[in-house]
């Protein structure tokens, strides 16, 4: 009986390996951003396992563990340690995701076979005296930090708990069939890991810009045989720095002596050298089908690659700030300007080596100083629109409360000035820009 109980036991493992690896290859095929980590504290059990995670959002991952332990082979040996774990995971991240702090909540589900196991600190001391064979589901909670290490490698710690119920049955020794009962029962255990994590993409090496051959002057010959030549000085040309002709071709780069701290009343539109990305209404995943998003993505990592190869300068700030318009709850507006500013930020950092102290991020919520700035164009350049758009001036320079701003902007003609400016200009608010970059001289 013993035999055969172990016979379809390992029929089931292989099942379950079969499922779980399709359903790690499926998350990889989708996913923009994968990492796949082992957990070292289950390969110091010998218990060979993997973990698949992928990007959601700039907050939130998504992932699912596989472990299988078949050891040992021998079924008259009375120590057993068999068993398959699957357990898939949510985590929020609290800079960003795979960068530092992040919490986690987790399902566990495992199928065992284990016999005189010794476990530490006193944990399950049943099993050393007899087998037992069944499954058990949990749900844990857990904390981590992940150390990024290089283009491609972080190393991550958690510790958590998890409280879940097991069903299984009872049997007399590790090596025998005999069973003597059945039970369940619930449980809390510890939830602990080191992980070595590998991520895809990975971010670029630094690139060297191709240095131009200096053009050196050659002396004239003297033609008069009479009075000797004067010695002529040849002065070697001063070759322009990298930096500033890479300066003249993108204005979005500054000295940091230009750096001036976000200011809400400041009218970002005005700056002809910022780049802004675009985003869909309440949305603040980076889309580069949004609008001209593709060209001002590359645009902004063919810079800032430039700017981390050139050894003549360093990158002081990146200056990123997101921006909502004011169409929705402020609270809501506030929160998802934050979110496009770090989703542009996350966007840089997976395609090149900058680090979180080299952004200088600002969340800018509603973005009515903008608002207003294209009110005066649309005056000026469509008479037709002007009376009825400076109303929509006379409220924002004397309603201060914004939640009455919006709702008196939404009354005026019955609701069609609101439904023009919602066609024609709110678009254009739902943005991360990124002002500018600031550098300065290496010497």
């Amino acid at each position: 009986m013993h035999a055969n109980c172990n016979r379809l036991l390992s029929r089931r493992y292989r099942n379950y390996v079969a499922v779980i690896t399709l359903l790690l290859f499926a998350m990889s095929v989708k996913a923009q951003q994968v990492t796949i980590s082992n957990n070292l504290l289950y390969d110091a059990w010998l218990t060979p396992n993997l973990r698949v995670g992928l990007r959601l959002a700039p907050h939130w991952s998504l992932g699912v563990t596989g472990g299988y332990c078949p050891w040992p082979a021998d079924e008259n040996k009375s120590r057993k340690w068999k068993h398959l774990l699957v357990s898939p995971d949510v985590r929020y991240w609290t800079d960003s995701v795979n960068v530092h702090h992040f919490f986690g909540v987790n399902l566990i589900y495992s199928h065992y076979n284990v016999a005189d196991v010794k476990f530490p600190f006193g944990l399950y001391k049943s099993v050393r005296d007899e087998r037992r064979q069944g499954d058990l589901g949990a749900l844990g909670v857990y904390y981590g930090y992940s150390w990024p290490l290089g283009r491609h490698w972080n190393i991550e710690a958690l510790i958590g708990a998890a409280v879940g119920y097991t069903k299984y049955d009872r049997y007399e020794c590790g090596h025998c069939g005999t069973k003597i009962g059945d039970d369940k029962k619930w449980f809390v255990m510890p939830q602990a890991a080191l992980n070595i994590v590998f991520n895809i993409p990975g971010r670029p090496k630094k690139t060297v810009l191709p240095v131009e051959p200096v053009e050196t002057i050659q002396p004239t010959e003297t033609v008069q045989p009479v009075e000797p030549a004067k010695p002529v000085v040849i002065e070697e040309p001063v070759k322009e720095p990298a930096i500033d002709i890479l300066c003249r071709e993108e204005p979005v780069l500054a000295h940091i002596s230009e750096y001036k701290a976000y200011d809400r009343s400041q009218v970002l539109r005005r700056d002809q050298r910022a780049l802004f990305v675009y985003f869909p209404q309440a949305k603040s995943d980076i889309r580069p089908d949004w609008r001209n998003n593709q060209q001002t993505l590359d645009r902004i990592v063919d810079v800032t690659r430039k700017m981390l190869a050139d050894d003549g300068s360093r990158i002081c700030k990146i200056q990123i700030v997101g921006l909502a318009s004011f169409d929705g709850g402020r609270n809501f507006n506030e929160r998802i300007a934050k979110e496009r500013a770090l989703a542009l930020k996350q966007y840089i950092q997976d395609r090149l080596a900058v680090s979180d102290d080299q952004f200088d991020l600002s969340y800018g919520g509603e973005d009515w100083a903008d608002f207003r700035d294209q009110l005066e164009e649309t005056i000026a350049n469509e008479p037709g629109k002007a009376a009825e758009l400076q109303k929509v001036l006379e409220i924002i320079d004397t309603e201060p409360d914004v939640v009455r701003r919006e709702q008196k902007i939404r009354k005026l003609r019955g609701g069609r000035t609101y439904q023009y400016i919602k066609e024609h200009h709110l678009d254009d608010q739902r943005n991360s820009g990124y002002l500018r970059v600031y550098f300065d001289y290496v010497k």
